[in-house]
C-alpha cells in the first residue's frame, strides 16, 4: 500500500495543513468540499508538497515529524527556494 503524506496551504488565508493520504486527488476534493473540521475556513487549498512512503506507519511517522517542526517552517528546511 503506497501512502502520501501532503501539505496543503489555503488560498483564502494561506494557512497549512499536513495530512496522509492514499488518494491524494480524492482527499484534495475532500478537503475542497468545506466539510472538513479542520479545513472548512481555509477553502480552497491547494498542494504545496507530497511525498509517496511505502506504509502508513512510516507516513504517519513523517506526518508527526512536519507537525513537530512546524509546517512552514519544515517546508523552508526542505525547500527554501519554492
Amino acid at each position: 500500500m503506497s501512502m502520501v503524506v501532503y501539505i496543503l496551504q489555503s488560498e483564502k488565508n494561506k494557512r497549512y495543513y499536513v495530512g496522509h493520504t492514499e488518494n491524494l486527488e480524492r482527499r484534495l476534493i475532500e478537503h475542497n468540499s468545506g466539510n472538513g473540521l479542520s479545513t472548512k475556513y481555509g477553502v480552497p487549498w491547494r498542494i504545496v508538497r507530497a511525498e509517496c512512503f511505502q506504509s502508513r506507519k512510516e507516513a504517519m511517522e513523517k506526518e508527526k515529524k512536519i507537525k513537530s517542526r512546524g509546517i512552514a517552517r519544515y517546508l523552508t528546511d526542505v525547500a527554501p527556494h519554492g
